[in-house]
Formats: structure tokens, C-alpha cells, sequence
């Protein structure tokens, strides 16, 4: 009877356990980076032409269509994490991410093997997505069940900042590797580089995650769901997850434009030099990890809604604008004001937008769900900015179009946050209420 009543093991050190839990979002956000920064060179190498946009919106379009399986991940990842616990999922889903990152590494050209290598690189992006639609999810759901009381907000915006070491090191290789290379060496096979550093990296990774702990909290549920009855609850709760689409939409969209998309913009719309775009990139990391926690410890003190309602606002009012006076008369200076700007909102909005959509689903399916809201935002709109920006940029002649695109993604947070906090309590404490 002492058995069944003794409280979980707790977990021995949060620290420890935050850089494990985190450690595989580095690759999949250092691969991701690499795949938007190298765009032009991956576009030529594997998906030819008749001219440089068509080239790079298919490479675009590819790293779109490997986004849309993440939905298909986190329903099918969601109830795996949710029926037999935190730590195993997450070494699955890394073990999954990293088929895909030596995928798309080691795939010859299409010059090489034709038709076959655009193929291999869609294969090797859909396992990445797959993988990526419940990690970010999993990493979320672990860090919050491990938070101390009140801070919530804060150990999850920790998933969101070890993203932005990946940025960081990844802009640090990119810039080492144009300063120490001609151009068209790296357009040519260069590019494949940093890459390679990434499939070195994950072995290490593995004997990281292989040593994380079970949460307490999952430890300490009486009845874990099986997947029929994850998918049941997650189909019945589709208005929570539709509502946590939209709250993250303007999360996953400012952030794959200031960093995915950010060095193409500044080589091929605003002239400047990779060297700059890089430059830029990497300090707005570094302010994205910056931003991240203050956002989340901010939230745990005034509340989720008034910072999602502020930022939302702020990115809505002053979204083109910036843009507007940036590609008037680009210069380094001037991109680095806006995406500083930018990466505030970013930051800001991502740490408290976490804390929000752990606490809004249920939590015998907090996995599935929040992964399966987070992944629509990233496959339906986050991962599609690159390519929204292109296409807007092409169709309208105006440079400074892909700020409507983030316009329309702060208009739909505002309206999310409304919902959910209306009466000034989440949707999930009123349905719970009502039944």
C-alpha cells in the first residue's frame, strides 16, 4: 500500500534537466536555419530552374511540405509522449530528426542522380518535419511539469531560447565559412559544411537525452491514455487547439522570418552582403534568447493575456512600416534596427505564448495537443513565411509586402487571446466549469 501512495522520485537537478530536454532542439532548429540560409546554393544543387526565384521558391516550397507533417507528428508522436512518457518520446523524435538531417547532408545533386535528389531532400525534410511537429511540444509539456510553482512561464520559455543557441552557432559556422572561402566555392559544395557539423553534433545529443529523467507529474498520473482515447480527447478539444494555433501563429511566423528568412531577404531583395545578413542573424539570436525568459517571467507575474494582446498590437501597427523604411534605402544599420525590433516581439510573445498553451489543453493530453496546435501555426503559416515573402515580393513589386503576412498572423493572436481569456479566465477553466 506504501508503494502506491509514495510520492514520485523528484528530479535532481532542473538545470541538468533543462539542457538535456532542450539539447535536440538545437539540431532541429540548427538544420532548419541552415536549409533557409543556404537556400539559393540547396535550390541550385537539387531542384534546377529556368530561373534564380523559381529555383528558390522550390527549395522554399520543399521546406514548406516537410512542415505540413507536422501535424501528422504531433497527433502520432503526441499519444506515443503521452501514453509511455516524456523521456522516451523525446529520444524517439531525435532519433527520427537525425535520419533526416544525414538525409539531406550526404544526398548528391541533381546533376549527380537527376530527378532522384530532389526526391532524397523532400524525404529527408518530411522525416524532419515528422519529427519536429511533437518536439518542440514534448520539450514544452517536460519543461513545464518540472517548473517550480509560478514559473511556468519561465522554464518553458527555456525550449524557445535553446533554439536560438542553434541560430547562434549555426550564423558563427556560416560567417567562418564565407570569410575563410570564395563565394562560388561555397555555393558549389561549401554550403554542405555546416551540415556535416550538424550530423557530428548528434551523438552527443543522444547520450544527453538518453539521461533525462521521467517528470513527476507524468510519474504520478494514476491512468495513462491509450492512443484511441489521445486521439478521442484531442478530436473533442479541436476548439483549444485551433484557438492555440492562431495565439501561436505570430510566434512561428516572426521567428522564420528574422531568421530563416532573414539572409535571403538581405542578399537577394536588399543587395547587402552574406556577410551582413549573417551578421544580423546572429546578433538577433542572441537577443531572441535574451528576450525569450523575460517574456515568460514576465507573464508569470502580470499574466499571459496582457502581454500576448500588447505584442500582438505592437507587430500589427508597426510590422510594414519598419519594413517600408528598410527597403526604402537598405543598409546594415537599418535591417539591424528592424529585426531588433522584431526579434523583441519574437521573444517577448514566444516565452509567454508557451506558458499559454501548456496551461489551455488538458493535461492527459497536453502532449498531443499542444504539439498538434503549435504544429498547425508552424506548417500552416510559420514555415510558409519564406515563401509567402517571396511570392508577395514577386506579385507586388513592393519589398516590404512580407510585413501584411505578419500583419495578418498578429491579427489572428489578437483575436485568439481574446477568446480564450475572456471573462479573464482560459477556455479550459470555463469548459471544465460548465461540465
Amino acid at each position: 500500500m506504501s508503494q502506491t501512495t509514495s510520492p514520485p522520485p523528484q528530479i535532481k537537478s532542473r538545470i541538468g534537466a533543462i539542457l538535456r530536454a532542450t539539447s535536440g532542439n538545437f539540431l532541429e532548429q540548427f538544420d532548419f536555419f541552415l536549409f533557409g540560409f543556404y537556400a539559393s546554393a540547396i535550390a541550385k544543387a537539387f531542384f534546377p530552374a529556368q530561373n534564380e526565384t523559381a529555383a528558390l521558391l522550390n527549395a522554399f516550397g520543399v521546406f514548406w511540405l516537410g512542415a505540413l507533417m507536422r501535424p501528422v507528428g504531433a497527433i502520432v508522436l503526441g499519444a506515443y509522449i503521452d501514453r509511455i512518457g516524456r523521456r522516451q518520446g523525446l529520444i524517439v523524435t531525435l532519433g527520427i530528426m537525425a535520419i533526416g538531417t544525414v538525409v539531406i547532408a550526404f544526398c548528391p545533386t541533381y546533376a549527380t542522380i537527376g530527378l532522384a535528389a530532389p526526391i532524397i531532400v523532400l524525404v529527408g525534410r518530411l522525416l524532419q518535419g515528422f519529427s519536429a511537429g511533437v518536439e518542440l511540444g514534448g520539450v514544452s509539456v517536460y519543461l513545464a511539469e518540472i517548473a517550480t510553482p509560478g514559473n511556468r512561464g519561465f522554464y518553458t520559455s527555456f525550449q524557445s531560447s535553446s533554439q536560438q543557441v542553434a541560430i547562434f552557432v549555426a550564423s558563427i559556422l556560416g560567417f567562418v565559412l564565407s570569410e575563410m572561402m570564395p563565394a562560388d566555392t561555397v555555393a558549389d559544395w561549401g554550403w554542405r559544411i555546416p551540415f556535416f557539423v550538424g550530423c557530428l553534433i548528434i551523438p552527443v545529443i543522444f547520450v544527453l537525452r538518453r539521461t533525462l529523467e521521467e517528470t513527476p507529474e507524468f510519474l504520478a498520473m494514476k491512468k495513462h491514455p491509450t492512443a484511441s482515447e489521445v486521439f478521442a480527447s484531442a478530436l473533442a478539444n479541436w476548439r483549444i487547439v485551433i484557438l492555440g494555433m492562431m495565439i501561436a501563429v505570430l510566434t512561428t511566423t516572426t521567428f522564420y522570418f528574422v531568421t530563416v528568412y532573414t539572409p535571403t531577404f538581405g542578399k537577394s531583395v536588399l543587395k547587402l552582403s552574406s556577410q551582413d545578413a549573417l551578421l544580423v542573424t546572429l546578433l538577433v539570436a542572441v537577443t531572441n534568447f535574451i528576450w525569450n525568459p523575460v517574456g515568460g517571467a514576465v507573464s508569470d507575474r502580470i499574466g499571459r493575456k496582457p502581454v500576448l494582446l500588447t505584442i500582438a498590437g505592437l507587430s500589427f501597427l508597426t510590422a510594414y512600416p519598419a519594413l517600408h523604411w528598410l527597403v526604402a534605402e537598405p543598409t546594415f544599420g537599418k535591417l539591424l534596427a528592424v529585426q531588433m525590433m522584431f526579434s523583441f516581439y519574437f521573444g517577448v510573445y514566444s516565452g509567454t505564448m508557451l506558458g499559454c498553451l501548456v496551461e489551455i489543453v488538458p493535461a492527459h493530453v497536453r502532449t498531443t495537443c499542444f504539439s498538434l496546435a503549435f504544429a498547425l501555426a508552424a506548417a500552416l503559416f510559420g514555415t510558409f513565411t519564406p515563401f509567402a515573402s517571396t511570392w508577395l515580393i514577386q506579385h507586388t513589386g513592393d519589398k516590404a509586402s512580407p510585413g501584411y503576412w505578419l500583419m495578418f498572423a498578429a491579427t489572428l493572436g489578437i483575436i485568439a487571446a481574446l477568446a480564450v481569456y475572456r471573462g479573464g479566465r482560459t477556455i479550459e477553466t470555463r469548459e471544465a466549469v460548465a461540465a
